[in-house]
Order: C-alpha cells, then sequence, then structure tokens
C-alpha cells in the first residue's frame, strides 16, 4: 500500500468513526416512539411533526453551515456541530415534556447534523482526491446507516433498563466523542475558494447548472422516502409484532438496526453498479421499484413477523441503493471552489423533504383509520414512493 493510500484509508477511517459517534442521538427519538405516544398521549400527526422536526433543523442550519466550508476548514465546522448536537439530544433528556418542546429539541439535534454529515464529506473530499474518491464517498455515505443502526441498538438496549430520559442523556456523550476524534486526528486545511466564496448558498445559481439540479431533486425524493421509513419503521414494526401469532427472535430496535444496516451493502455496491450501468439510469430504475415496493412492504404488517421484516429489509435496501450514486453523482458534477454551496442545497432540499415526509405519514395514519389499522399503514407507506416515480419518469431523456 503506497502512503497516499494509507493516509486515504486513515482519513475515511476516522471519518466514519466520528460519523458514527455523532449520530448516537439521531434515532433515539424513533426507537422510543411506542413509549412517548403512551407518556405523551399525542396523536400520529404529532408524532410524526416531533420525527420531521431533526430534519427541519437540519434543513435551516445547512445553508449556512454547509457554505461555510467553502471559507473554512470543514474540520472545525464538524467539531462544533458536534457540540450542538449533544446540546438538542441533552435538551431532550432534560426539558422535552411535550410536542412543542421535544420537537425544539429534535431541531436542535437536526442543525448539528447538518453541521456533521455534509461537512464531514467536505472534509473529506478537501483531503482525498484521484480515481479512488468515487469509492470513498461511498464508504462515507454509506456510514450514516451504521450510524443509524446504533443509535437504533444503543437507544433500545438503554430504554431497557433506564427511562427514556436517561436513555437520552447517555446517548449525548457520543457526539463529545467525535468532536474530538476529528480535531485529534486529522491536521487543519484550508479549503478551496476561501477568498471569495459567499456566506450562504447561491441556491438560485446552483439550481440553474441542469446537471447539479437534477441530483438535487433526485436526493429530495431519496430523502423524503428514507426519513419517512427511517422515522416509523420502529413503530411499524411494534404493530406488525402485535398481531403475530408466534414470539419474533428480534426485538423492534434490534430488527430496525439490522435492517438499516442492510443499507450500508446496498449504498456502497449501488455506487458500483451506477458507475457501469450509467449514473442517470441506475437512479431512475431503483427509484421505480422502491415506488412499487414501498406498497408491498405496507401490506407486510400481517404477514409471518420474518416475512415481514424480510420484506422491510428488501424495500430498504432498493431505498439506499441509490444514496451513494446520488451524492457522488453531486459531487462530480460540482466545481470544485463551489463544491460546499452545491453540498448546501442538495442537503437543503433533501432534509427539508425529509422533514416533511414523517409528518405525511402520521397525517396518513390519522386520516385511513389511525395506527392500529392496517389499511392505514398501507396508504402512509404509499406515500414514500410517489416523487420517486416522478423523477424516474422525467430523467428518461436524460438516461445514457
Amino acid at each position: 500500500m503506497t502512503t497516499e493510500s494509507k493516509y486515504a484509508a486513515r482519513v475515511i477511517a476516522l471519518l466514519c468513526i466520528a460519523e458514527v459517534l455523532s449520530m448516537t442521538g439521531f434515532a433515539a427519538y424513533p426507537a422510543m416512539l411506542p413509549k412517548l405516544h403512551d407518556d405523551w398521549g399525542f396523536s400520529n400527526a404529532e408524532a410524526g411533526f416531533v420525527g420531521g422536526s431533526i430534519f427541519f433543523g437540519y434543513m435551516l442550519a445547512v445553508p449556512f453551515l454547509s457554505s461555510l466550508t467553502d471559507r473554512i476548514d470543514a474540520r472545525g465546522v464538524f467539531a462544533a456541530s458536534c457540540c450542538l448536537t449533544a446540546s438538542g439530544t441533552a435538551g431532550f433528556a432534560l426539558m422535552a415534556s411535550g410536542v412543542m418542546s421535544g420537537a425544539l429539541f429534535q431541531a436542535l439535534t437536526g442543525a448539528g447534523l447538518a453541521g456533521t454529515y455534509m461537512p464531514g464529506l467536505k472534509v473529506l473530499t478537501d483531503r482525498v482526491e484521484g480515481p479512488r474518491q468515487a469509492r470513498y464517498i461511498a464508504f462515507y455515505t454509506a456510514t450514516f446507516g451504521v450510524g443509524t443502526s446504533v443509535s437504533l441498538l444503543a437507544a433500545g438496549m438503554l430504554s431497557g433498563t433506564l427511562s427514556w430520559r436517561w436513555s437520552f442523556a447517555h446517548l449525548a456523550s457520543g457526539p463529545l466523542l467525535a468532536s474530538l476524534v476529528v480535531l485529534l486526528g486529522l491536521h487543519a486545511k484550508a479549503p478551496h475558494g476561501v477568498h471569495h466564496r459567499p456566506w450562504f448558498p447561491p441556491i438560485g445559481a446552483v439550481l440553474l447548472q441542469r446537471e447539479i439540479r437534477r441530483f438535487i431533486l433526485g436526493y429530495a425524493v431519496h430523502c423524503w422516502e428514507l426519513f419517512g421509513l427511517r422515522s416509523w419503521m420502529v413503530a411499524f414494526i411494534v404493530f406488525s409484532y402485535a398481531m403475530a401469532h408466534d414470539a419474533p427472535a428480534l426485538s423492534a430496535t434490534e430488527a430496525a438496526a439490522l435492517i438499516n444496516l442492510f443499507g450500508l451493502a446496498a449504498s456502497i455496491l449501488g455506487n458500483e453498479a451506477a458507475g457501469r450501468i450509467g449514473r442517470t439510469k441506475w437512479i431512475a430504475g431503483i427509484l421505480a421499484t422502491a415506488s412499487v415496493m414501498c406498497w408491498l412492504a405496507g401490506m407486510a404488517s400481517s404477514w409471518t413477523w420474518w416475512l415481514m421484516l424480510a420484506v422491510l429489509a428488501l424495500y430498504f435496501m432498493v431505498v439506499m441503493a441509490d444514496s451513494a450514486a446520488l451524492t457522488t453523482g453531486l459531487v462530480q458534477a460540482s466545481p470544485l471552489a463551489q463544491r460546499g454551496a452545491a453540498m448546501a442545497v442538495y442537503s437543503l432540499f433533501g432534509f427539508g423533504a425529509g422533514c416533511l415526509s414523517p409528518l405525511v405519514f402520521g397525517m396518513t395514519l390519522d386520516f385511513a383509520g389511525g395506527s392500529n389499522s392496517s389499511w392505514a399503514w398501507i396508504l402512509a407507506f404509499g406515500t414514500l414512493g410517489s416523487g420517486g416515480l416522478i423523477w424516474s419518469v422525467t430523467a428518461r431523456p436524460d438516461m445514457k
């Protein structure tokens, strides 16, 4: 292994570790949603509102934080944002008492996430270039799923013996450790374009670039589906388990964590396939497939528990199969000095969609009969795939 390869491997390893640690509180709310639903007595729409608030906070903060990485070292943005994430998770533990306060601290956690996920990618692309960069990006973006799985597992284990407040409090330590990993493990590096980039991303100028716009809109429909699914996955498994005739071998949080891990391989292999088949063609095919699979996953609630989990896992893998392909396409299509701004707009649209999706899912549950109705779950799952089908149809002229 060459010195350059060793350096790249070290950067990737440190960033992946830091990303996982920074996300320990990310899935705490959906993992504990059944408990919170009983304690707070809110509707499914209110539950979806709180669940989507983490993405609302992300959406508000990401234009500034990601664009900031074109002016200052992204490493500093990552480290400071980890402290913000820890504050949101700890605040939820100490002070959340209902819908509005819960949403506030979820939004604060999301604002911190806005300064870690995409700025972490900027840390990577500022330090590692060359022909293997696309593969490195795929590994890093896939780590988001690992972080989600670790968060689900940790939240499930802690809530089994502790109250939900103490569980949230313990999970707040992860982002603080992530900050230390990045500050102590990586050297400082001045970003490209530091002297002339604006503090806020030029959204209009970014969207005028046709190729970049295609990936941004693709990411929006991807996040609509992914974050809607992640926000309600544990609650759906709990509902399905209640109808099972035999005892499931996995708890709901363990099953959700395992399913999220399957997304790691799907994202990495999907990026490899996109490089061979054609990026737009691959993404369009995946989004079209997911728009059908979402209905099948919703129908699986009354099936044998292991078959339900298998279908849910397959659906999640399809959803994740275009994740790294979209992000890699965005990075490769963006001029070097504008990459932070492009990432900011990319995240703004993606996590903006992710903010609305859990709410629409919950509203659909309420409208169609509530979370104890199989038909309501089918319709709620159906809302996840609508945007992907539209994108895949409109992208046909761009397929090569």
